[in-house]
């Protein structure tokens, strides 16, 4: 009888950890900015809205936010970023006009004869809205399409409204150097560092405060996401932010490795794990490898790899080098890690390598190219800047 007694409390127990953990869950899901919009309709009550978004652009029941804005607001036109408004354009691709084949709409491109919205396009519009998920690195240009929306709005009157999401690779960790403005460009507009640890909605904060931008912003702001979750830990939906950026793993790697496109080394475009390995027709991949394992870098195996990309730099050539492999993502600096490998491989292959015109304007600097810097007063570069950027980046964070 004792026996069955503490059966049927064992069996109880279970239960109630079990609704209690449920519960938990529940009441900690992470809302979007666009979740919330019915939190905020007082914002676009008697206005003309338009949209910048992307494939991204959708909310946690995955339904695109084209959709939600069109039944609940007056949406009257739409604004597409690199890669379109349905995510169909290659990495730099030329952006064209269109109409969004659900709603009609006018599609207005912000990646063709101008990233910026003219005249025309705002005297539709009382409200411009964004709703696109960044990776959190400098040299992405999303953050930037929003910025010269900001000018915009600021230069015609309008109301900008973001929608927050989440940054991918946590909103902890921040790093890299601070990008000279010398080098500014649509990869790399202002002066921040590679790797800027905030959300969409912050960023904006700190470009409209920072950079003078000061035009007319809000922030419809997540619910119970917090600085520590990667997007793994938010049970999201994650969707492409672009061609090559298939996981939010790819971004965090993306962050250190990306600065590869201003090399003549394939980044490993044209393979399934973009940004993951790095390799070239004239590398040994053992040597590499056991070059870089040496340096001990934090939370990063390198293993040695071939690859033959599909598209790109050394398109159908049988490649060699590395594969990124992350052991530990919460200790793993990506900058760090992808200076390193760029150091390391240059002085193995000293006759092989070479950096082309967008190095400076990735790396928002001259080091690199010049060679002028060793790999520890590389990382002392880091370092400091990184401690600079720190100072200012923690009066715009809106999230504990």
């Amino acid at each position: 009888m004792k026996k069955k007694n503490h059966l049927i409390i064992l069996i109880i127990m279970a239960i109630f950890v079990t609704f209690s953990i449920s519960g938990c869950s529940k009441n900690n899901k992470v809302y979007l900015g666009i979740d919330l919009i019915d939190e905020h309709l007082d914002i676009f009550e008697n206005k003309k809205v338009g949209l910048i978004t992307n494939p991204t652009g959708i909310n946690s029941d995955y339904v695109s936010t084209i959709d939600v804005l069109y039944e609940k607001v007056n949406l009257v036109s739409l604004f597409a970023p690199e890669h379109g408004i349905r995510g169909s354009s290659i990495a730099g691709g030329y952006v064209d006009q269109e109409i969004d084949p659900v709603t009609k709409l006018p599609i207005y491109s912000l990646y063709s004869n101008s990233n910026r919205p003219t005249k025309e396009m705002m005297s539709t519009i009382d409200v411009l809205c964004i709703d696109i998920q960044d990776v959190g690195a400098r040299f992405y240009t999303y953050i930037y399409t929003m910025a010269y929306a900001m000018e915009a709005c600021k230069l015609y009157q309008k109301k900008f409204v973001v929608f927050d999401r989440p940054n991918p690779v946590n909103g902890i960790d921040y790093e890299g150097n601070i990008l000279d403005p010398e080098y500014s460009s649509f990869i790399g507009l202002y002066p921040i560092v590679q790797r800027h640890g905030m959300t969409i909605g912050e960023i904006a904060l700190y470009f409209n405060t920072e950079f003078n931008i000061q035009c007319d912003l809000e922030i419809i702001k997540m619910k119970n996401w917090d600085r520590t979750m990667f997007y793994e830990d938010t049970s999201l939906p994650w969707v492409l932010p672009s061609p090559n950026m298939p996981t939010p793993h790819t971004a965090l790697l993306y962050s250190g490795t990306g600065i590869f496109e201003g090399t003549n080394i394939s980044e490993g475009r044209g393979t399934t794990v973009p940004f993951q390995i790095i390799g070239a027709p004239w590398i040994d991949g053992i040597e590499y490898a056991k070059a870089l394992n040496k340096l001990e870098l934090p939370g990063v195996i390198f293993r040695n790899a071939a690859f033959v990309p599909t598209t790109s730099k050394h398109q159908g050539i049988e490649c060699y080098g590395v594969e990124v492999h992350i052991t530990d993502k919460k200790l793993f600096k990506p900058v760090k890690t992808g200076w390193a490998m760029i150091e390391v491989v240059r002085t193995l292959y000293p006759n092989n390598f070479a950096t082309n015109a967008q190095m400076n304007l990735i790396t928002g600097c001259n080091f690199i190219t010049n060679h002028s810097l060793s790999l520890d007063e590389q990382f002392l570069l880091i370092e400091n800047d990184t401690k600079k950027f720190g100072e200012t980046r923690k009066k715009y964070l809106i999230y504990k």
